[in-house]
C-alpha cells in the first residue's frame, strides 16, 4: 500500500476507535476487536 493508503487506514482506525457511531459504516459490521486484528493483519502484510 501507498503512504497515502497507510494514513487512510490510521485515519479510519481512529475515526472508529474514538466515534464507535461510525464504526459500522467502513468496517463492515465488525467489532472493533475483530477490526483491530484485521486492522493489524493489514498493516504487517504492508
Amino acid at each position: 500500500g501507498t503512504r497515502e493508503e497507510a494514513r487512510q487506514d490510521v485515519f479510519d482506525y481512529i475515526e472508529m476507535f474514538y466515534n464507535p457511531k461510525r464504526r459500522h459504516s467502513f468496517s463492515n459490521d465488525l467489532s472493533p476487536v475483530e477490526y483491530e486484528k484485521q486492522y493489524f493483519k493489514r498493516l504487517a502484510s504492508v
